[in-house]
């Protein structure tokens, strides 16, 4: 792939967690969140985004999201588990993207909020619609996903990059 390839990164929140006492990285998914998983990953499957990788954080709700999305898609792409993700900052969340390797074409993170929020805000320079609008209205709830697609590598990955495609939750 050239560095002129458009490429797609689909920015995909954990569902529903539980909120136990103890470790907040091993809470586990409520029966909402259990039911919503599969809706989130069947929507990207019917995107037509389906990821040739995943970047999956560590965290047990996370962890448990994309196994129960992943099903749902066409062809499961190659995982890695990114403990960078937890608790990741915009800044740390954009030097993960820089890293992928450019011939990935279409990516999945799953992760947590308020940073994958605030890297679909950062990364969108354009939107189709309304969509900025209704995700920053939504404030990216569990079990969402927003698709952005840009041209280039993922080296130039930078606030402003991408246009935002589409955005999904499973609650309108």
């Amino acid at each position: 792939m050239s560095a002129e390839t458009t490429r797609r990164v689909v920015l995909m929140r954990h569902a529903k967690a539980d909120f136990p006492d103890g470790d907040d990285h091993e809470r586990p998914l409520v029966e909402r969140g259990r039911k919503d998983a599969p809706r989130v990953g069947r929507w990207i499957a019917e995107s037509g985004s389906s990821p040739d990788q995943a970047l999956c954080s560590t965290a047990a709700r996370c962890r448990e999201t994309w196994k129960l999305a992943v099903g749902e898609l066409p062809q499961r792409p190659r995982t890695v588990y990114e403990e960078r993700l937890y608790e990741a900052s915009l800044g740390e969340m954009i030097a993960i993207l820089n890293e992928v390797d450019d011939e990935v074409g279409s990516l999945v993170v799953i992760g947590h909020n308020p940073g994958l929020h605030a890297l679909a805000d950062a990364l969108t320079g354009e939107a189709d619609g309304d969509l900025l609008a209704r995700m920053n209205r939504s404030g990216f709830p569990t079990a969402a996903a927003a698709v952005l697609t840009f041209t280039g590598s993922w080296k130039s990955v930078e606030h402003g990059i991408g246009t935002l495609t589409a955005f999904w939750t499973p609650h309108h």
